[in-house]
């Protein structure tokens, strides 16, 4: 599986060791940066990961950011992206079991390493586990073809 990965300065020291705790791990790492704590713009990197899962040229991308929030927002602008925050395993666990979120938000400033690579390990490998959720899943994918108002 292709992982496309970024963050902003605040994100970037979390980035790095979840970055090499998946290429370690075996899976295909596309980083899309930043690269140093440098200040950015987090939505720019959103939408470049964003735009790769939404394309196909990853199946799932991780966004990480000072809180996660401003990466999530951003990357569900994205059409056919389900981006989620998860900051505990059970949120990790159930954005992928409940919503098939394809994009994963983590704020650097309130998650330690070993922790992360929890939160990525298991949002990773849950499955969706379709039923009613599926359903749901397909009125959030209805939504992005509505109008503004």
């Amino acid at each position: 599986m292709r992982i496309a990965v970024g963050a902003d300065h605040a994100g970037w020291p979390l980035k790095e060791p979840l970055a090499n705790f998946l290429i370690e791990n075996g899976w295909d790492v596309e980083d899309f940066g930043t690269f140093s704590p440098e200040s950015v713009d987090y939505p720019d990197y959103a939408e470049k990961v964003a735009r790769a899962v939404a394309s196909g040229q990853a199946e799932r991308g991780l966004l990480i950011c000072g809180s996660g929030i401003g990466m999530c927002i951003a990357a569900n602008k994205v059409p056919g992206v389900r981006a989620a925050l998860a900051h505990d395993v059970v949120a990790a666990r159930l954005s992928r079991q409940h919503n098939d979120a394809n994009v994963l938000t983590m704020g650097a400033r309130f998650i330690a390493v070993p922790l992360a690579q929890e939160i990525l390990k298991v949002w990773l490998e849950t499955p969706f586990e379709g039923g009613r959720h599926q359903r749901r899943v397909e009125k959030i994918q209805a939504l992005e073809e509505v109008e503004p108002l």
